[in-house]
C-alpha cells in the first residue's frame, strides 16, 4: 500500500481540465467539499486516480488559509485514496477528480477528511455499479 502523492497523480493538462468540467460528469457535495469525477478507460495510464483541489478565492481571500484548506484535502486524499485506486486499476479504469471547497470559512481536519472519505466511498460503488 503507497501512501505518497506524486506529481503523476494530479491533474494539471488543461485539456483534462476542460473535459472534466466540461459536461457529462458526475457532481456531489458533502460538506465542506464538492466532488467532480469523470472515468473513462485506462490506456496505459501510470495512476488509476488523478486529483485536482481547488479552494476558490471567492470563499477564502488570505492565500494562508487557502493553502490550509488545500493541504487538508491532499492529505485526506493521500491516506484514504488505496481502494479507490485498487478499484479502478481492476476495472482498467482511469479516474479523475477534481475537490472543490464550497465553505466560507477554515474547518477541522477531521471534518475534511471525513468528507473525503464519503466522496471517495460513493465514488466507488458508482464504479462498482457502472459494470
Amino acid at each position: 500500500m503507497d501512501f505518497t502523492f506524486k506529481k503523476s497523480e494530479r491533474i494539471s493538462s488543461q485539456l483534462v481540465i476542460d473535459k472534466l468540467f466540461g459536461g457529462g460528469n458526475t457532481a456531489m457535495s458533502v460538506f465542506p467539499l464538492r466532488a467532480i469525477y469523470m472515468t473513462e478507460p485506462s490506456c496505459e495510464a501510470t495512476v488509476p486516480v488523478r486529483v485536482l483541489v481547488s479552494v476558490p478565492k471567492k470563499r477564502f481571500k488570505h492565500a494562508v488559509d487557502r493553502n490550509r484548506m488545500k493541504r487538508q484535502v491532499r492529505e485526506a486524499y493521500r491516506l484514504n485514496k488505496h481502494e479507490l485506486c485498487n478499484l479502478a486499476e481492476e476495472k482498467g479504469l482511469l479516474v479523475s477528480i477534481a475537490f472543490i471547497c464550497i465553505t466560507d470559512e477554515p474547518v477541522e481536519t477531521s471534518k475534511v477528511e471525513k468528507s473525503v472519505k464519503k466522496i471517495l466511498a460513493k465514488i466507488a460503488d458508482k464504479i462498482l455499479l457502472q459494470g
